[in-house]
């Protein structure tokens, strides 16, 4: 079992629960077709994530537990790559919200809206660099079986995710008209995400050890 899990569960916490790419994509679904296809989207996203998780655990895991060096640019890398999405996000927030509340004629069906969410999962940046860059903060070396306490704080991510995804996408769905009616909200959403992920990646950039 990795080490630090309190520290883990508090920052997993907090880069899940502000809007972020899972987030913002689950909330255009509710506000574009309600409820279930914003939950459906959701369990996409986990299912997606778990994937990405036993990527990272036993690609890259075994390459981390034997080279520091690797160990501690990533981290740096990791950490800038978040803060420029956060610039990102907050550079281009009201075209985000635009596009947020454009909506097709029609609905997915569930079987795409599950294989849809399943590739923002894999592919959502943002869980790629805490997956890579902030999972081996809390992973004890000494201990060894790397990839298997990296795969254990992806399950437990994803767990959390799923589960706050899930309440923005009830939430979202069941205020559509709310959110649709002042892309405004949609905005400060976008910008707040955008400022924890710089404030997060800033955080890893200072946490990081020197290589």
């Amino acid at each position: 079992m990795p080490t630090r899990m309190v520290e883990f569960l508090v920052a997993s916490f907090i880069i899940i629960v502000v809007p972020g790419p899972s987030v913002l994509f689950a909330v255009a679904r509710a506000v574009s077709w309600g409820r279930t296809i914003a939950v459906l989207t959701v369990v996409g996203n986990a299912l997606g994530m778990l994937v990405l998780a036993a990527l990272i655990a036993f690609g890259f895991g075994p390459v981390l537990q034997h080279s520091p060096v690797l160990y501690a640019l990533v981290q740096w890398a990791g950490g800038a790559y978040l803060v420029w999405l956060g610039i990102d996000a907050l550079r281009h927030r009201t075209l985000h919200a635009e596009r947020m509340t454009e909506a097709g004629p029609l609905a997915p069906s569930r079987l795409r809206t599950v294989r849809e969410g399943f590739v923002v999962g894999v592919l959502n940046p943002k869980a790629v660099v805490f997956f890579a860059a902030v999972f081996p903060q809390f992973v004890d070396r000494t201990r060894g079986s790397v990839p298997m306490q990296l795969m254990v704080l992806g399950a437990i991510f994803a767990c959390m995710a799923l589960l706050s995804d899930g309440t923005w996408a009830v939430v979202a769905g069941t205020a559509r008209a709310w959110l649709a009616g002042n892309p405004r909200r949609l905005v400060t959403m976008r910008a707040i995400g955008g400022i924890v992920m710089v404030c997060l990646g800033l955080a890893v950039l200072v946490t990081a050890p020197r290589p």
